[in-house]
Parts: C-alpha cells; sequence; structure tokens
C-alpha cells in the first residue's frame, strides 16, 4: 500500500506496527474532524490559484462521501494506512483519481492532525459540559422535590451542623456547574488554527491563507508564528485533561456522599434495585457498584494528565512522533469523564432520601447557640463558645 511519505521503498512490517502503534484505531474519531480540515484546505487552495476548481470539487465531494459512508460504518482505517490522514488520502485518490493527490500541497500530517485534534477537543469540551449540566439539573431535581429533609453535616467525619438535602445538592450542583463553565474555558488553547504551519515551518513559496481556513472552520485566531504550532503540543490537551480530572473529582465527591449515605449504618438513602448489583457468594447483597467505579475515574485521569504533561516536557524545538501518545490520555480521559457525568445524572434520579433514618443530634446546634449568646447578650464569641462547650461537658457527664 503507498503511504503519504512513499518513496518506494519497502517498510519492514514490525516497523510498521510499532511505529503506527494504535493510531489506526485511535484515529477513527478524528475521520469527519480531518474530513472538515481537508474540504476548508481545498476551498483555501483554490480561492489562492494552487488548485483548480473542477479538482476542488471533486475533491470536497469526495470527502463528504468517505465521511458519510464512515459514519455508516462503511470503511475503517487500517494499519496500513497508519492513520486517518493516510486512509483518507488514498481512498480520495482511489475515489476520484489524480485529483485526490493534490489536496495536500501546502500542508503536513503535523499541521492536519492538530487542525482535525482541535476541533474534536472544541467539540468534546461541550458535549462533557452539556452532560455536566445533565448532572447539575438532576441536583436540582433532588433539592427541589427532597430539598426540606434535614441532614447533619460533617467536618472531620464528625457531625458539626445542621444541614439540608437542599445545601448537599445545590452545594455539588453549583461546583458541577463551575466545572461545566471550566471545560468551555479550556477550549482557548485548542482554538487556534494551526493549518499552514504544515512541518512547523510554514510552506515554503506557496501563498497560503490562513485566516481563510481559520474561518472556515471557526477557530478563533491564528496561530503565530509557524514555528509556536509544534511547541504547542501538548498543552491543548493537558488543559483539557486537567478539567476533566477536577470534573471528576467532584464527581467522585458526590459518590463518595452516596456510598456512605447508602451503607446500612447511615441508610439515609435508597436506590433502585435495577442500579444496583449482586454478588456471587452472598444472597443479600446490593451493590452501589456504580458510584464506587465513578469515585475511582479521577485516580485514571489523574495519571493521563501525568502522561500528557510529561510526553511534551523535555522535547527540542519542532515535531517529535513522542507527540503521537498524546492521543491516547486524551481519548481516555474524555470518555471516561463523559461517561461519568452521564451515568451520574442517570443514577442520580433514583436517590430518595430517608427523612425516618436521619436524626440530628442536639450538639449540632451548639454553634447556634454561641452565636445567640453573642446576639442575645452581647457576649465576646470566644467567651460563648466557652460556654456552650462547658454546657456540653456538664451535660455529658
Amino acid at each position: 500500500m503507498t503511504r503519504l511519505w512513499d518513496k518506494g521503498e519497502p517498510l519492514d512490517e514490525r516497523i510498521l506496527r510499532f511505529t503506527a502503534g494504535e493510531d489506526h484505531h485511535l484515529d477513527e474519531r478524528l475521520v469527519a474532524y480531518d474530513v472538515r480540515a481537508s474540504i476548508a484546505h481545498a476551498r483555501m487552495l483554490e480561492s489562492r490559484g494552487l488548485l483548480d476548481t473542477d479538482d476542488c470539487a471533486a475533491i470536497c465531494d469526495g470527502l463528504g462521501k468517505l465521511a458519510e459512508d464512515h459514519a455508516a460504518g462503511g470503511w475503517t482505517i487500517e494499519l496500513a494506512d497508519e492513520d486517518v490522514h493516510g486512509a483518507l488520502e488514498r481512498r480520495l485518490i482511489a475515489a476520484i483519481g489524480e485529483a485526490g493527490g493534490r489536496v495536500h500541497l501546502g500542508r503536513s500530517r503535523n499541521d492536519q492532525v492538530l487542525a482535525a485534534l482541535r476541533l474534536y477537543m472544541k467539540d468534546v469540551a461541550e458535549h462533557v459540559a452539556a452532560l455536566t449540566d445533565d448532572a447539575v439539573a438532576a441536583l436540582e431535581r433532588i433539592a427541589a422535590e427532597q430539598g426540606g429533609i434535614e441532614l447533619p453535616g460533617y467536618t472531620h467525619m464528625q457531625p458539626a451542623m445542621p444541614s439540608s438535602v437542599d445545601l448537599w445538592a445545590r452545594g455539588f450542583a453549583a461546583e458541577l456547574a463551575d466545572d461545566a463553565e471550566a471545560l468551555l474555558r479550556a477550549r482557548a488553547r485548542a482554538d487556534l488554527n494551526p493549518l499552514g504551519s504544515a512541518a512547523g515551518y510554514g510552506a515554503a513559496g506557496l501563498p497560503l491563507d490562513r485566516e481563510a481556513t481559520g474561518a472556515d472552520l471557526g477557530f478563533a485566531v491564528v496561530h503565530e508564528p509557524v514555528t509556536a504550532v509544534q511547541l504547542s503540543r501538548g498543552k491543548a490537551e493537558a488543559a483539557l485533561i486537567f478539567e476533566l480530572a477536577v470534573l471528576a473529582g467532584d464527581l467522585g465527591r458526590l459518590a463518595a456522599d452516596l456510598l456512605l449515605f447508602y451503607t446500612d449504618e447511615f441508610a439515609y438513602v435508597s436506590l433502585p434495585v435495577q442500579m444496583t448489583t449482586g454478588s456471587s457468594i452472598m444472597p443479600q447483597k446490593r451493590n452501589p457498584d456504580v458510584f464506587e467505579l465513578v469515585r475511582g475515574a479521577q485516580a485514571t485521569i489523574g495519571g493521563a494528565l501525568i502522561e500528557a504533561l510529561a510526553i511534551p516536557a523535555k522535547l527540542g524545538s519542532g515535531y517529535h512522533r513522542d507527540l503521537q501518545r498524546l492521543k491516547a490520555p486524551l481519548f481516555r480521559s474524555i470518555d471516561l469523564a463523559g461517561d461519568c457525568a452521564a451515568i451520574m445524572a442517570h443514577a442520580l434520579g433514583g436517590i430518595k432520601f430517608r427523612p425516618e433514618n436521619i436524626r440530628l443530634h442536639d450538639n449540632l446546634y451548639a454553634t447556634a447557640r454561641a452565636n445567640a449568646l453573642v446576639v442575645e447578650r452581647g457576649m465576646p464569641f470566644r467567651e460563648a463558645y466557652r460556654q456552650v462547650a462547658a454546657d456540653l461537658r456538664d451535660k455529658a457527664k
């Protein structure tokens, strides 16, 4: 099979398998984005007199059909293709003839993959933010429907002050809403047009219009200078993974509360039988596995963040093949965070608080009593604090 860089010499099969790695599988999600970027590039070439109008039309039509066929399951990227770029160009040439070989003028796989990745990251940031908003809405429904139920508030895992389902649910809702907004802000580092930077040093002798491709694809700005493009590799990925890790952390803390509340010792909440799993040995068990898996997700995404930060950390300027390894931790984090947000939005709909099992000990009102001494008697707070503490000691005797 002829590859984009093929010069007529055969490639050792073991070298192909190692260097291509899992890229041909990972790139399946980038097909539609690479098609968009390739069509924008072709249109720009035509506008600059670098591509015949008929060839441009054939390229754009051919790429569109390939995207539709791929989405319908008509083809997949093969190992011999190496990646999405090779797969598309090979199939485009087979479909429309030599015109398909003209689309790569003025670009490299280095700016091509970044264009597809950045378009993808912008979309998935919005998608995961929307899934997070669904979890926020589920918490707000709990607050509206069950918010009047009292809860003990805890610090240091000890009963501290009175709270309520309303305060509990809205607290998590506020933080998840903040996470959704942060995901949208994380798009900024992906919102730069890399096309036209080619292998990192521009397209020698070609009057490319980088503003045109940027506007066509909806990028906020053109990434300048061209030498900065490859230096930026990993930054947009790490920024997005960081926000996904923060989201997973908040979802994990929410899951941890629900796991505690579901224990027999607390029994603050019930879950539908359909949302729990069983034990292979203990007939009585109904396990809230869904929340345990959500609780553990941040560890995976945190590890991916370390990968994304470490891969480019000691590289010199320009492109290096090490950067290919950024895709796996990025995609893994996106998938896991999105799955966790979606399943929490679903599972929260089955949470029912059980007020008959919730008791607020009198000690929870100690701070309120100290504050009352200040307000009603003008006592200094520290004196009121000590008096209430002494009263509690005496009462405990």
